[in-house]
């Protein structure tokens, strides 16, 4: 089934003509504009069980609506359901509600209701106070309503996402500081599906929170577990630490890119001994050299042949991590990795930024450090 088509195509081979070819789906943005539109048709004209809606990108995107009323002489309200094409899509199969009141002063004004977040934290690109619907969904709103207002009247619009408190859970926003709901997305007005790109663009308004304070310095973590050892060992907010994902050397970049000049790289050894092989995505489909990366360590730091053997046949790096305590060669083989990773990670992006790397235990012990920590020191001494 076809939730959109292509109306604006160009020339064969363009962007647009690959992509009616494939399973797409639509943005929260776009469902907005849909909606807010069929209420405007619902008010002045009659109900629509669909409306194209312009993007960005030059496509219009013909939108399926679920329902329209009237509500009053100049209020009605329109809804679509919210579909992701092929896309893993937390909010996929929301309705995304726009009720529209008719007025006289030609300005349109959009509101957001339940279920559609509110920013509380500096650094994103809507304000603090306001609710999270990001510049390019207002602007496909505003334009999509400009289609079929009457000439010189204006239009309040409120987007409501019933059930969308819940599925902001399911995403970042609550590390985000939006809180209350979902965010109103997308750029394009539409779903690539399983974009990783998409997801790896996610993580980035970490970053912007975390540098908006004014500091230079930042923490870069895996995840969870990182995250919550960063806070115990250096008490900082947690919108100072950066869930990375496996997409470390993507996050490094973007965060020297946007003006972290210190960075400190913190997370359980299991991820972070593979950035020492040079693997920046530590996912382990695209590649596992945890242990070959510790077994060679450890023998540079003196291992015997027996104990290499057993760590090179491991399954995890905690029983490893146990080793080589036994042995009395943790911390100078930990601290060696760590050093590595940090010359690493300064190659990769071309010195710009001062790098610290520490290598934790489940357990929030320091296993290794880098042989630079002055921005560690620095943390250390100020909480």
């Amino acid at each position: 089934m076809h939730y959109w088509r292509l109306q604006n195509a160009k020339q064969p081979g363009c962007e647009a003509e690959k992509l009616k070819f494939l399973k797409y789906g639509i943005s929260t943005g776009a469902c907005a504009a849909a909606a807010a539109k069929a209420a405007v048709l619902t008010l002045i004209d009659k109900p629509a069980d669909h409306v194209g809606v312009p993007t960005p990108i030059g496509l219009r995107l013909e939108v399926p609506i679920e329902g329209c009323r009237k509500l009053d002489a100049n209020k009605a309200v329109a809804w679509v359901v919210k579909n992701a094409g092929d896309d893993a899509d937390a909010t996929d199969g929301l309705r995304i509600y726009a009720t529209v009141k008719l007025t006289d002063d030609g300005e349109v004004v959009i509101k957001g209701g339940r279920g559609v977040g509110r920013v509380t934290k500096p650094g994103l690109t809507v304000s603090i106070g306001e609710p999270a619907i990001n510049p390019v969904p207002r602007i496909m709103i505003r334009d999509a309503v400009r289609e079929v207002i009457p000439t010189g009247r204006g239009a309040e619009i409120l987007i409501e996402v019933p059930g969308g408190e819940e599925v902001a859970e399911k995403t970042l926003n609550p590390k985000l500081g939006i809180v209350g709901g979902i965010s109103i997305l997308g750029t394009a007005g539409i779903v690539k599906p399983y974009s990783l790109e998409a997801y790896r663009r996610s993580l980035l308004p970490q970053i912007d929170i975390a540098l908006s304070s004014g500091r230079d310095c930042i923490f870069l973590v895996p995840g969870n577990i990182g995250a919550k050892i960063a806070k115990q060992l250096f008490n900082v907010s947690e919108d100072m630490v950066v869930q990375t994902g496996d997409f470390v050397g993507y996050m490094l970049r973007k965060a020297v890119e946007k003006g972290a000049r210190n960075i400190i790289l913190l997370g359980h050894a299991g991820k972070l001994v593979k950035l020492a092989a040079g693997v920046f995505n530590t996912h382990y489909r695209v590649a596992d050299a945890r242990m070959e990366v510790i077994a060679a360590y450890a023998g540079a730091a003196g291992a015997s042949s027996q104990l290499i053997t057993r760590i090179l046949a491991s399954n995890t790096t905690e029983e490893v991590i146990k080793w080589l305590k036994e042995a009395n060669l943790m911390r100078q083989t930990f601290d060696a990795i760590a050093e590595k990773i940090r010359v690493r990670c300064l190659e990769k992006i071309k010195g710009k930024a001062e790098i610290s790397v520490l290598i934790v235990s489940l357990e929030g012990e320091i296993l290794g450090a880098s042989g630079k920590a002055e921005c560690v020191e620095k943390w250390r001494k100020s909480t």
